[in-house]
């Protein structure tokens, strides 16, 4: 830092210090306004020219430093200089105070803070430069941070400063007039009972609605903008048109029709999207089929000497397909068109904020619309691995298919899809390498977790690589060959077949996305707030599309916000409650997880408290030969209050529903241990756990005294 910073910096120190040294606080409350207030208004009678200087210069001196006061000026503005003349001068003094401060930083810290976080500092910089007069005027607006803090915060990053002075300057006009028209008030009372005054009622009725009223502005501004090439129809010939008919669209339509809103529901391809066709109901309808065929195999436990299993793997398939076959009335277009929604089978592209195209058969039609809901799910991620295309893949979208088991089966990705997959294939009798570029397989779940699935896997014959880098795909000598890297060696290893499953990309082109500007977050998935709005707020999605979950019950529970926001969001909107999300990998054992588990909570720094009962001991497991897995529940130390539950074993899902509504509605494992558990039920493994809960917060001190009553009780 060179000697004029060192020198600016030992100033504002010292004018700082002085400030609380000498009391000066002390003169900027409410008591001193109202003690000198009949003195000062004879000055500024006498003296008007000097006592707006005065004031004026105080203002942007208390301003300028960031000291604390500025309310109290700004009240005693309206009750000295009235309404008008109070407004203006505040209004100028604290926006020449507030660019000084501004400057302030800029010329002492901006080049330190780039210089140790220029990269941070690069994106934010470039935010500021798309954006920065309006992030600054919504604070103004609505002062989430104090205007100190602001006015510090935006000297650090590249705003212009004529931009910052004169955003302020109209930002902060609302919010002063609302505090000087309080301090004119405030300036007319002679007693107490002045404070039961209409005029100053009202004014501190302003105060409490004008962040709402500001929101309101801030919003309507964000609209005209995004909206200003946009003609908006006269009328509408819907309320909802939906794109995609998987889980999210699908709910958001039932809700719209219930409510007798005219809706239109567009799908190209399936109804029921990937969770009925491709996803949850095929591939449970598979793992039901491999636990049987490992049940069979397990026959001895359950005291059967020999069973034997002839099966042939098209007509598990099959059955798969069959599954989906009776699911698929559930979600079919007859279904939702007898529930009053207007179903369409054909290619939807979003012309406009209020118009969609549907193109059926090469006919076009164009469907005004008030609002639109995008539920266009998502795609299995094809990875730029060279060789991936010569030697063909599976993923999770035509893996049904398959009517010849593999031989030799790779499994690229070790996420709950990966999982399940894997050990399905391998229990039909697919020999299986499960390949993973991270150090264990469930890499979100907890380490105990993933070592009791690693350990299962491998078991079964499972080939388990973790650590391992899939580099590229070879055809060597007629033979099919990844080519991976672990700890610096090269692995090579044969398959007939490899299935990708190392994530799911959000379908965000070829419908109009693009062409109109709805924006995507960094993780290429449609950008939505708190609501499920894009950037234009009659645009909204849900599910895969949108994130920040893939799954086919946060779809359904994100579509209830979508909906309701756009039909009623005009009267009151909802924001989306991500509070309590559930989640299952149905592998064996299954896995269960709802909340905080210990590496999260270690990551975010929350203090826990863990509670672990371990089912081996369970009645009901042992009778069913399924006496594994753990109930490890994380509460605030020394509180009954569920932070998160993870459960690994059989029927972990359905026992997680428990837990679920205990954590949604506040209740603490003191409920859930004085609630009756039929036995001998999975369900105990709740009880047990609440039970192991309490003896580790047993009142040991009482229990001594307890112990002692109860020994003079017997003589």
């Amino acid at each position: 830092m060179n000697f004029s910073r060192i020198a600016l910096l030992a100033f504002i120190a010292a004018l700082i210090a002085a400030f609380f040294i000498f009391d000066l606080q002390s003169y900027l409350t409410l008591e001193t306004l109202k003690a000198q207030q009949a003195s000062i208004e004879t000055y500024r009678s006498n003296h008007p020219g000097m006592a707006v200087a005065i004031y004026a210069l105080i203002y942007i001196a208390v301003t300028g430093l960031s000291l604390p006061g500025a309310a109290i000026l700004t009240l005693a503005g309206g009750a000295v200089f009235g309404l008008l003349w109070g407004t203006v001068i505040v209004s100028f003094a604290s926006s020449i105070g507030a660019t000084l401060a501004f400057l302030a930083a800029r010329f002492l810290f901006r080049d330190a803070v780039k210089s140790r976080f220029g990269d941070r500092l690069k994106a934010i910089d470039a935010g500021v430069a798309k954006e920065g007069a309006l992030y600054l005027f919504t604070l103004r607006l609505v002062p989430v941070f104090p205007f100190f803090v602001i006015n510090l915060v935006m000297g650090l990053t590249n705003l212009k400063t004529h931009t910052f002075y004169w955003v302020s300057q109209v930002g902060m006009l609302a919010g002063t007039l609302v505090y000087v028209n309080a301090g004119t008030q405030l300036g007319h009372l002679e007693s107490l009972s002045g404070i039961l005054s209409p005029g100053l009622i009202g004014s501190f009725v302003l105060l409490g609605i004008f962040p709402l009223l500001a929101n309101k502005i801030v919003e309507a501004i964000k609209a005209n903008k995004v909206y200003a090439k946009w003609t908006k129809p006269a009328r509408f010939d819907n309320n909802i048109v939906v794109i995609g008919a998987g889980s999210g669209g699908l709910v958001t339509s039932y809700i719209a029709a219930a409510v007798k809103a005219k809706v239109t529901l567009i799908e190209k391809h399936k109804m029921g999207g990937d969770c009925l066709n491709t996803g949850c109901v095929p591939s449970k309808a598979l793992i039901r089929s491999a636990k049987l065929l490992a049940h069979i195999g397990r026959a001895a436990d359950f005291g059967i000497k020999k069973v034997d299993a002839e099966f042939d793997f098209a007509d598990v398939m099959n059955r798969v397909q069959s599954v989906i076959l009776t699911v698929e009335p559930h979600d079919s277009v007859q279904r939702y068109s007898d529930l009053g929604v207007e179903v369409i089978e054909g290619e939807a592209k979003i012309l406009s904020p209020w118009e969609v195209q549907v193109t059926t058969e090469g006919e076009n039609r164009i469907i005004t619309t008030r609002s639109i809901v995008i539920a266009a799910g998502a795609r299995p991620f094809v990875p730029p691995i060279p060789g991936v295309e010569e030697v063909g893949y599976l993923t999770s979208d035509n893996i049904w298919a398959l009517r010849e088991l593999p031989k030799r089966l790779i499994v690229l990705g070790g996420g709950p899809i990966g999982c399940e997959l894997a050990q399905s294939f391998a229990r039909f009798g697919s020999q299986v390498t499960q390949v993973e570029m991270v150090p264990r397989l469930l890499i979100r779940e907890d380490l105990d977790v993933s070592e009791t699935v690693m350990a299962k896997f491998r078991q079964e014959g499972i080939n388990v690589l973790v650590g391992h880098t899939a580099k590229k795909f070879i055809i060597e000598n007629g033979e099919k060959i990844l080519i991976a890297e672990h700890r610096g060696q090269e692995v090579r290893i044969p398959f007939d077949q490899v299935l990708l499953a190392i994530g799911r990309v959000a379908n965000t082109q070829g419908y109009g996305l693009e062409d109109i500007g709805v924006e995507l977050s960094p993780k290429r998935t449609v950008a939505i707030n708190d609501f499920q709005e894009t950037n234009y707020p009659n645009i909204f999605a849900v599910g895969d599309v949108s994130g920040p979950f893939q799954f086919t019950h946060t779809a359904a529970h994100q579509a209830w916000y979508a909906a309701v926001n756009a039909l009623f969001g005009s009267f009151k909107k909802f924001r989306t409650d991500y509070s309590v999300i559930p989640w299952a990998t149905f592998i064996d054992p299954e896995v269960a997880r709802v909340g905080l588990n210990e590496q999260d909570a270690k990551e975010q720094n929350i203090a826990y408290e863990v509670s672990t009962y371990h089912i081996d001991d369970l009645d009901r497991a042992i009778a069913d030969g399924e006496a594994h897995g753990f109930v490890k529940v994380l509460t605030q130390p020394g509180k009954d209050k569920i932070l998160g539950v993870t459960i690994v074993g059989e029927h972990a899902g359905d026992l997680l529903a428990e837990f679920v509504l205990a954590m949604k509605h506040g209740l603490g494992l003191n409920k859930l241990l004085g609630t009756i558990h039929i036995y001998p039920t999975m369900a105990e493994a709740n009880k047990y756990v609440a039970g192991v809960w309490k003896r580790n917060h047993a009142p040991e001190g009482l229990l001594r005294w307890v112990g002692r009553f109860h020994a003079w009780r017997r003589g």
